[in-house]
């Protein structure tokens, strides 16, 4: 890992003021370094703000297809808090100065590079096929909930997966921070949507 050059804290200064996103903080163990663009740190950012899009746009997806108000607040709270902490992936690698798009394939940081992608779009753990977004798109009612709720389980779980290699594998504190919170939250909804698929007669794929 490198020293922070004034460009990189010119830029910290920048996106702080703009309410982007907070980044380094005094004592913050690793504020002081900037990965390297293969590294765990990058690799995870890079990734995990490919993997929480989906999960955005699955969410505002089902928002139209039910006027069920538990689907529709879980969905809400989805989409927000993964738009927000993709927001600050994507700022650690402005900050970092390191490229959002890597030549090697997902998951590379975790050893997992060879893992073949699915040919029909899922780039990484628990991500739905473009197949099973459109069928999400085309459903609704009690159907699109279900739905929905399996697929986001799927996607949770993978989630929890990368999110935990971050844990073990990143440098910079205030990411393992983020990655921790992400493991803990998202196992939490695992379980609610478990509870959610059993009201609705249904259960995870």
């Amino acid at each position: 890992m490198r020293k922070a050059g004034p460009i990189a804290a010119a830029a910290a200064l920048a996106l702080v003021g703009a309410g982007a996103f907070t980044y380094a903080v005094a004592g913050d163990e690793g504020a002081d370094v900037v990965p390297s663009a293969r590294s765990a740190d990058a690799g995870f950012a890079r990734d995990m703000a490919v993997h929480h899009q989906q999960a955005v746009e699955m969410s505002y997806v089902v928002r139209d297809r039910t006027r069920d108000e538990e689907v529709r607040r879980l969905a809400y709270d989805i989409a927000q808090t993964q738009a927000n902490q993709r927001g600050m992936m994507l700022g650690w690698l402005d900050l970092w100065e390191l490229p959002k798009v890597s030549a090697d394939p997902p998951m590379t940081w975790m050893g997992m590079g060879d893992r073949a992608a699915d040919e029909d779009g899922a780039l990484m753990p628990g991500m739905a096929t473009r197949a099973e977004m459109e069928r999400l798109g085309k459903l609704n009612g009690k159907q699109a909930e279900i739905f929905f709720l399996q697929l986001m389980t799927d996607h949770h779980k993978g989630g929890v997966h990368m999110a935990q290699g971050c844990v073990d594998k990143c440098e910079v504190g205030v990411e393992k921070r983020l990655a921790r919170g992400m493991v803990e939250a998202q196992r939490s909804e695992i379980e609610l949507m478990a509870g959610m698929l059993r009201e609705r007669g249904a259960a995870p794929r």
